[in-house]
């Protein structure tokens, strides 16, 4: 029990990686672009990849996913088994632990079919735990490169409305935005622009990546996905998008105008957020006090958004009993990683 813990958490895009020490100071993290949705073969690379740059064959490793949901899966039972049997070929899979929700940790040696639901996207209920060991009355906000969950603590006790996707989807618990992938024309069909509204075109023209770009808020190490034209994603060039939305005619001389939409559509995104957390804030006991937790690389926004809604901002790194930074990426840019490591671990 008393080996190393590495944490991750296999998303369809991305995969994170949370290293503890035996006294659980984290002693390395990883954020690293893996895109499942075109074969399990990038998964495999990514493992591979990741145990060499790191020394972790003799870890324990605590694994959570949402990456069983991608498009090369017919089904998530077929997506769990697959990225299990991705990790426990790259590692000792006597030395794996799967994270099943509620029921906590399965052997990852012993995954039966009935498991796989309880399995599948559970990654934020692995954050949300470790929140409420650690913070009694909290809305946790995790806003991610493509997701944002929102989800309410009291009592140390987990006021949670769903469990699966659909459920949370559903609830509002689950908001299908976030700050790199989500397409611009998802957050907004109408806008301000040049000092009017008009509607936009629905087109994969531009990313939030590029709405953040101009802003000056994504940190270049979050920005791992390409670009909605294969192009490079300096400002200009993720103006140049945006102003594709609009019909308008790009010139570089009119950053200003570039500039202004972007933060526009940042409003947008915001009050999209915003709205879902107001609806879970309603369930909320009167008189509870409330901090708003903040984690994923979109995390900004949540600061901004507790101050407009009245309430005590905390990010996660805060509930960590060690913290660290390294290469520009901290324990809140990956959250779920970081908890399944802490809560394997027994920390806290």
């Amino acid at each position: 029990m008393n080996k190393q813990i590495a944490g991750w958490d296999i998303g369809g895009a991305h995969v994170k990686l949370a290293l503890l020490d035996q006294s659980g100071y984290i002693q390395a993290l990883a954020q690293q672009a893996c895109p499942l949705w075109k074969g399990i073969e990038y998964l495999h690379g990514t493992l591979a990849d990741l145990a060499g740059q790191f020394d972790l064959q003799n870890c324990r490793h605590a694994v959570t996913m949402t990456g069983e949901l991608v498009d090369c899966f017919t089904s998530r039972e077929q997506g769990v088994n697959a990225i299990v049997r991705a990790v426990c070929e790259q590692f000792n899979a006597e030395q794996v632990s799967v994270f099943a929700g509620l029921r906590g940790f399965l052997s990852a040696a012993h995954i039966q079919p009935a498991d796989c639901m309880d399995i599948a996207s559970a990654n934020w209920l692995a954050s949300l735990l470790w929140v409420a060991k650690r913070q009694p009355n909290a809305l946790f906000v995790d806003i991610g490169s493509t997701t944002t969950d929102i989800l309410l603590v009291e009592n140390h006790q987990l006021k949670v409305q769903g469990f699966t996707d659909y459920q949370r989807l559903v609830s509002g618990e689950l908001v299908y935005t976030g700050i790199v992938r989500t397409a611009v024309m998802a957050i907004a069909q109408e806008a301000e622009f040049n000092g009017q509204s008009m509607g936009l075109m629905a087109e994969y023209f531009a990313t939030m990546a590029d709405v953040y770009r101009l802003t000056g808020d994504l940190n270049e190490v979050h920005d791992q996905t390409d670009t909605a034209d294969g192009a490079e994603k300096s400002v200009s060039a993720s103006a140049r998008r945006l102003s594709r939305l609009t019909g308008y005619e790009f010139s570089e001389s009119d950053h200003a105008l570039w500039l202004a939409f972007a933060e526009h559509l940042k409003t947008k995104q915001i009050q999209k957020i915003s709205q879902s957390c107001v609806r879970q804030l309603q369930r909320a006991a009167a008189g509870s006090a409330i901090k708003l937790v903040g984690a994923g690389v979109g995390r900004f926004l949540a600061r901004d958004m507790a101050a407009d809604l009245g309430l005590e901002y905390l990010d996660f790194t805060d509930l960590l009993p060690l913290t660290a930074k390294t290469n520009d990426i901290n324990a809140g840019d990956c959250a779920p990683a970081a908890a399944v490591a802490y809560l394997a671990g027994g920390f806290g």
